[in-house]
């Protein structure tokens, strides 16, 4: 990786020369967008989980099959136009204009050359348009597919060249109708209605608003991030703040600069009317900056609530190793919208509340004892900003791993059995609509239950371990071995299965690419206890804990063929199997206690 200073050149702040008109070819296509990506939707039909009985499993109905159109492969493939160039540095200037809620500007696109090439696609999403793109002084054609320019360079790229573009753009941004749920351009007021301005756009995409190569694979070393607003406002955006530059037209422009890679969708505006107080945190890469924008009226609010801020970075680091970002510092920016996880700046809007906006979505209590939004989305600024999916269908490394840390957070405050409850807690929450794992190549997420269904995956592998110091040594080396990368999830899945030591191939097909739950059947006659796995993948042969004799857990390791093992217990009833598992068990002696309310499993 270069250095971040390589690309940055004094006296530059009004961008390349500037071309008179866009020469566009246009590809007589639909010119309306691909709907907007519900990206972070919560899960919002509730069922009851029980582990006793496969009647209470909880299953949604199958989601239908997700049709998709050619502009969710020019947005989710790495197309040729995409693959032969590797974004080096972005240099974005945007100015914003609340009046007409439109925004102006430039990205100057530094690119490593992979392979010999003349085209180049850049994505910017309608209505806004693109005025010019200039190379070298010259102004370039480029012809319009939907929310995709295909511009046509000045000659063949020749392999190892580093090169440049700069690429000149205006219009109305489309605006998120619910953030950050929806992608878009927030125009908000606080409650002094007074203008506040932010941005949020992960499965849109950020070419919703700045024009780069919407993809998740490629990232640039570094960022320069220069936003004019009106000087009323107090732009924060990601990295360090250069500088700040009055303008004569009643603007200001803040200059923001972020030495390390970031994903596009991070990349951030949150412009309103803020207090700013600061800190510092002794973490084990030295001292971390702490920068914390709330609104101006939630100041004395905010520096009571944001003391979580240090417990999270020590819990954190000691689970998943150092912050990712000590080079940029880390931020928490009030914003109009209730949480995003923008890299060194992460937004901010849970009103202060302990809990998802108060409420604990575990039911156990825990989830009120911290700030769902502090905890959840600084999370990802170890998974899914250091570690960052290489294509959206495997967000679950993102959202899974995320959600696991609320549960690391509760045992780091309140114990390991309130932090293995919490998880459990989590599981009414589990739809098993579609798998969570996404489909390649067309900018898609997969199932909500990335989250908590995701989250409950991991604690079970977590079991399978059964060493925490060794669990934690993993969850070190992810931060170490992938460090500041994209990475597939299929590298993710190699990695937890080669430090483990246990071949977890199956145990990653069923939870990520199915929506049955692993169901041990059992027959308990005296002393005798048969049993086989059901409604499981072929080769499915996870093991688990089970009570062998009152208040004993043993491992038994089932497969999809009957096994039997002797246990000593009182009465069938105090059969169960370790709740730590992700699993449902049947008594296939014994009928479900309430059939009518009985669900079948899949």
């Amino acid at each position: 990786m270069e250095t971040a200073t390589e690309y940055y050149r004094p006296g530059a702040v009004g961008g390349p020369a500037r071309g008179r008109g866009l020469k566009q070819e246009y590809i007589e296509r639909s010119p309306e967008a691909p709907s907007r990506k519900a990206q972070r939707a919560w899960p919002v039909v509730f069922f009851v989980f029980s582990f006793f009985s496969i009647s209470a499993l909880t299953l949604g109905a199958q989601a239908p099959a997700p049709v998709f159109t050619h502009a969710d492969t020019l947005r989710g493939s790495n197309t040729p136009e995409r693959a032969w160039w590797d974004a080096a540095f972005y240099d974005l200037h945007v100015r914003v204009n609340p009046a007409d809620s439109s925004i102006a500007g430039y990205n100057a696109i530094t690119y490593r050359v992979i392979k010999p090439a003349r085209e180049m696609q850049i994505d910017l999403q309608v209505p806004l348009v693109i005025d010019s793109v200039v190379q070298d002084g010259t102004e370039l054609s480029a012809r319009r597919d939907g929310n995709a320019f295909f511009v046509r360079l000045i000659a063949r790229q020749p392999v190892g060249a580093r090169k440049q573009i700069a690429v000149y753009y205006h219009g109305k941004p489309v605006a998120a109708i619910r953030p950050p749920w929806d992608g878009g351009y927030i125009w908000s007021r606080d409650s002094l209605a007074r203008q506040w301005i932010a941005t949020a756009n992960e499965g849109l995409g950020a070419s919703v608003w700045w024009p780069n190569k919407d993809i998740y694979s490629d990232e640039p070393d570094s960022q320069r991030v220069v936003i004019t607003v009106p000087d009323s406002l107090i732009d924060v955006s990601n990295g360090r703040l250069r500088r700040t530059t009055p303008n004569s037209d009643g603007t200001t422009t803040y200059e923001w600069f972020v030495a390390n890679p970031i994903n596009n969708y991070d990349v951030a505006v949150n412009a309103g009317h803020y207090a700013h107080f600061s800190d510092t945190y002794a973490g084990e890469r030295g001292n971390l900056s702490l920068d914390f924008w709330p609104i101006d009226y939630h100041a004395d609010t905010a520096r009571k609530q944001f003391q979580q801020v240090k417990l999270m970075l020590q819990c954190f680091e000691s689970w998943f190793g150092p912050f990712p970002w000590y080079e940029d510092g880390y931020k928490l920016v009030e914003a109009p919208h209730l949480g995003m996880e923008h890299q060194s700046a992460v937004a901010y809007g849970n009103h202060y509340k302990n809990g998802y906006n108060g409420v604990d979505r575990s039911a156990t209590g825990h989830g009120l004892l911290w700030d769902f939004i502090i905890v959840h989305e600084s999370a990802h600024e170890w998974f899914g900003n250091s570690i960052t999916m290489k294509d959206a269908a495997d967000m679950w490394i993102h959202e899974s791993f995320a959600t696991y840390a609320e549960s690391l957070f509760t045992e780091c405050q309140q114990g390991k059995k309130a932090g293995a409850e919490y998880t459990i807690g989590q599981r009414k929450l589990i739809k098993n609509d579609q798998p969570i794992a996404g489909i390649y190549g067309v900018n898609h997420e997969g199932s909500a239950d990335q989250y908590e269904k995701g989250a409950n995956m991991l604690h079970s592998i977590r079991q399978l371990v059964d060493d925490d110091a060794r669990w934690r040594g993993i969850m070190r080396g992810l931060g170490k071995t992938f460090w500041h990368q994209t990475v597939s999830g299929k590298q993710i899945e190699n990695y937890l299965s080669s430090r483990s030591g246990i071949d977890l191939g199956k145990v990653f097909d069923q939870y990520l690419r199915t929506t049955k739950v692993p169901t041990l059947e059992y027959k308990l006659q005296g002393s005798k206890l048969s049993y086989h796995w059901t409604n499981v993948v072929p080769g499915f042969a996870m093991p688990v804990k089970i009570t062998t004799s009152p208040g004993k857990l043993a491992w038994i390791r089932p497969t999809e063929a009957w096994k039997t093992t002797t246990v000593s217990l009182n009465r069938p009833e105090e059969f169960h199997v370790d709740e730590n598992f992700y699993v449902a068990a049947k008594d296939l002696l014994r009928p479900a206690s309430d059939s009518t309310s009985a669900r079948t499993a899949r």
